[in-house]
């Protein structure tokens, strides 16, 4: 217990880039995540996506809600618009996510500690040629730090 409500302001909560693609031109498109209740029995987070930005197919070890705040993205074959509501029941995998032109900003609530993601071998393959297709490519991120060790767990445990 938290002996109350915890009450988290955005602008107080680092943003921190989390995946990055790279596109021929020069350009770049980022998600850039905060952790705003980062704990063992739920995980909640906002997170800002650059125009074009594209994450692969994946999933993540809980129930997960994602509501989209603002801008467009689409999920797999659906464009959800700001006010969707996007439930994936733990195991599950949506995508590939591909912001519209103007971003998107979505906020996320994982039950538990099941923050990691998963995908497939061949998720990854598809991934990679979506990026292909319009021009882009993986890029580096920095690694995450100050996170609780139950945020990565080993990969045994996926």
């Amino acid at each position: 217990m938290f002996g109350g409500p915890r009450i988290v302001d955005l602008e107080d909560v680092e943003a921190r880039e989390v995946v990055r693609i790279e596109f021929e031109d020069g350009r770049s498109a980022s998600i850039w995540e905060r952790f705003l209740l980062p704990s063992p029995s739920m995980f909640t987070f906002y997170n800002k996506w650059d125009p074009g930005m594209i994450s692969l197919r994946h999933g993540h070890q809980s129930d997960h809600v994602v509501y989209v705040l603002s801008g467009e993205v689409m999920v797999g074959d659906r464009l959800c618009k700001a006010g969707a509501h996007i439930y994936l029941v733990h195991g599950d995998r949506f995508g590939p996510w591909i912001a519209g032109p103007e971003g998107c900003e979505l906020l996320g609530i994982l039950k538990g500690p099941g923050v990691a993601a998963f995908w497939s071998e061949q998720d990854m393959q598809d991934y990679v040629d979506l990026l292909a297709k319009h021009g882009a490519r993986q890029g580096e991120v920095p690694p995450l730090t100050n996170t609780e060790p139950w945020m990565n767990p080993p990969a045994e445990m996926l």
